[in-house]
């Protein structure tokens, strides 16, 4: 296969080769993944093999999101059949739906196990366009021993935030940390900083990118105080490379013991907590902040959802693959290594997660009401929407414009993208 490289993994031994049915089939699953995803993908996998005697590829991608997407449009614009299964963003459905199977009828006896939210995310005219994998909402991580240490209580506002991460990020220099950071989050130019930047504006009474009936009022004062807020984080409690930042860059700061706090997506939980973690033990999460009483918590919805390609050559194979990959077993088993919230309702009850991973159980109301992106009000231009509003936000971040002057650019951009309609 050309363009992408698979993981040496996943070579069977001779012997196992040997024992293959004679209806065997090799499926590539393109999984872009960061944390612990394609360890334990891959462990589910060999199981997958064993039972069936099918071979699966893992097609490994950058971590970018934006990356990932883009290289999906150009293999399913050419209607590759080298790839069987996609792991998709929730954002995607709407935009790829044309390009994969119809899951309904498939899912039938398994459909109603899901969270009705994840399954609705992916229905696209009547259409389950992707299996739901597993969900996701940030939290704000925090370094509960500091905070103890300086005796300030968990922010519930940005402002708060800013005070303490300042004041323990001064302290902690002075001590002789010169690395300590107030906070870090994803600062880069791509999809992960529109998640940020929706969540502030949210937070602050700004609005949504684009509203749910498609109309357009992100230019408000509100949503101009929230990336003025930002703003003022550069270079001060954050570094100046924050603008370069995605999720593994954030993480790593923080995990190292070198940031107060940490906007983050929930598999930083799992790392930050593992054995070898200078943090382990010395940290919690909260929701994240507000701009002031009255305003709302706001934490964009993410997850990544798992379809089969309309251009597949084992369509069959790669349906009963999903649904595997998807049951009570393997989202239970993400949930405990992984730390990320599972689409099965069941698994949130299960004892053996909450003992594992008490985050699981505490975020499902979170996850619930997690702010979606705006994909299905903008449909297929969702990908030029998002793009706007991420240069908007950096370049503001970047100090290249107020963020009066971005929005106002970012207003009259999505007027001409939506047209006479989305």
């Amino acid at each position: 296969m050309k363009h992408f490289k698979t993981f040496t993994g996943v070579l069977l031994a001779a012997s196992a080769l040997m024992s293959v049915s004679a209806g065997a089939v090799e499926l590539n699953i393109v999984h872009g993944a960061i944390g612990k995803d394609n360890e334990v993908l891959r462990k589910e996998l060999d199981r997958y093999q064993e039972m069936t005697g099918n071979t699966v590829n893992i097609v490994s991608m950058p971590e970018s999101t934006t990356d990932q997407f883009g290289q999906y449009k150009l293999w399913l614009s050419a209607k590759s059949p080298d790839i069987d299964v996609y792991r998709i963003d929730v954002i995607g459905a709407p935009q790829l739906a044309d390009h994969f199977v119809d899951l309904t009828e498939a899912t039938a006896d398994i459909i109603d196990q899901f969270v009705p939210a994840s399954v609705e995310s992916q229905t696209v005219d009547g259409k389950l366009v992707a299996l739901p994998m597993f969900l996701g909402a940030p939290a704000l991580y925090y370094r509960k021993d500091l905070l103890e240490k300086y005796d300030r209580p968990v922010p519930e506002t940005w402002d708060e935030m800013t005070e303490t991460a300042k004041i323990i990020m001064d302290g902690e220099r002075a001590e002789g940390n010169g690395d300590m950071w107030g906070f870090v989050f994803q600062g880069a130019p791509y999809e992960g900083l529109t998640c940020d930047g929706q969540e502030w504006i949210y937070s602050y009474g700004g609005g949504r990118i684009v509203e749910l009936d498609g109309s357009i009022a992100i230019n408000n004062p509100e949503a101009a105080e929230a990336l003025n807020m930002a703003k003022s984080w550069v270079g001060t409690i954050a570094p100046q490379g924050v603008l370069n930042y995605m999720e593994e860059d954030a993480r790593g700061v923080f995990q190292s013991g070198n940031a107060v706090f940490m906007r983050n997506w929930n598999y930083a939980y799992a790392l930050a907590d593992g054995p070898d973690s200078p943090v382990k033990g010395k940290f919690d999460v909260t929701t994240l902040p507000v701009g002031g009483e009255g305003d709302s918590s706001a934490a964009t919805l993410g997850g990544w959802h798992l379809a089969v390609s309309k251009y597949s050559p084992n369509q069959e194979e790669a349906i009963e693959l999903v649904k595997y990959l998807n049951n009570f077993e393997n989202q239970k088993e993400r949930a405990i290594e992984t730390s990320r919230p599972p689409t099965v309702t069941a698994v949130y009850d299960d004892p053996e997660v909450a003992e594992a991973q008490p985050f699981i159980p505490r975020w499902k109301p979170v996850v619930l009401n997690a702010l979606p992106r705006p994909s299905a009000a903008t449909k297929r231009k969702y990908n030029e929407v998002s793009s706007e509003f991420w240069t908007a936000v950096h370049d503001t971040l970047s100090g290249d414009g107020t963020a009066e002057q971005n929005l106002a650019k970012l207003e009259a951009k999505l007027k001409r993208l939506r047209g006479n309609g989305w």
